[in-house]
């Protein structure tokens, strides 16, 4: 019996996330807890966010995950010790597993505005590389931006074009995505940004550490499962939201296809 991987997010940015997740261990069962209810977290006060990650991780805990992916850079930079100290189980980071593979020395970080304010960032790049020079932007507009589905609208670009230019006056020649939205933004910041910045998607590191954290908890390792039958995603994922289950599967399904199964609950009280 495979591990249950739990992942949460305030919306649906955790999704690109959950996909590569799929993708790498297409054998793990999944639970991701999506907390409509009170998106967005990045404008959100530190203890706000504090307690909501508290009552998320323990609704998780009860569910019985073998491991707890924190799918959103926000809730990892303002509360991440709560996370680790309510989970039971390990509990697997995007900042400092981004920090890790970062190997420059002018870096810029696209975020929400909490995230930013905090420093995260900047200080899990500092303890790797203590001179590099980080430049930390909020994107207050991104996340509702990109929720409402439409790549093209005017006041998306005029975002990008806005949160990008320190990044620009900087030099910067690689740019963290530093919210779980922000890599369905790759194409339009690769337009805005020169050809050789490179983008760095958090989620990559983190799930990449996956593999290695569930073979130590005993799971056997993806790469010796020949012959085990692998179920599509969906099938071996439970989606559940605090908010509206409708909208969340409609606006979910241009990024799980086919349309998914989703369930409302109710979390505790912290």
């Amino acid at each position: 019996m495979s591990l249950l991987v739990g992942l949460f997010d305030s919306g649906l940015g955790g999704l690109t996330v959950l996909r590569q997740v799929h993708a790498r261990h297409p054998h793990s069962p999944c639970l991701y807890l999506g907390d409509t209810a009170r998106v967005p977290y990045g404008q959100r006060s530190p203890e706000e966010i504090r307690a909501i990650a508290r009552e998320v991780v323990q609704w998780l805990r009860l569910q019985g995950v073998g491991v707890l992916v924190m799918a959103c850079n926000t809730s990892n930079a303002l509360a991440f010790d709560v996370a680790v100290a309510e989970a039971g189980v390990p509990v697997v980071g995007l900042i400092d597993s981004a920090a890790a593979g970062i190997d420059s020395e002018r870096v810029g970080v696209l975020a929400t505005p909490a995230t930013a304010a905090s420093g995260a960032y900047r200080r899990a790049i500092h303890a790797i590389r203590p001179h590099a020079r980080v430049v930390e932007v909020g994107c207050p507009g991104f996340v509702p931006l990109i929720e409402a589905g439409d790549f093209q609208a005017p006041a998306l670009h005029q975002a990008a074009r806005e949160y990008v230019a320190p990044l620009l006056e900087a030099a910067v020649d690689t740019v963290v995505l530093g919210c779980t939205h922000y890599p369905l933004l790759r194409p339009l910041l690769s337009e805005l940004l020169p050809p050789e910045v490179r983008l760095v998607d958090p989620a990559e590191a983190a799930v990449q550490r996956l593999g290695p954290l569930l073979a130590s908890l005993g799971d056997v390792p993806e790469g010796e499962r020949t012959g085990e039958p692998v179920l599509a995603p969906l099938q071996r994922t439970r989606l559940c939201v605090t908010g509206c289950a409708d909208a969340f599967a409609q606006s979910a399904a241009a990024w799980l296809d086919p349309c998914p199964s989703v369930e409302q609950v109710a979390l505790a009280p912290a």
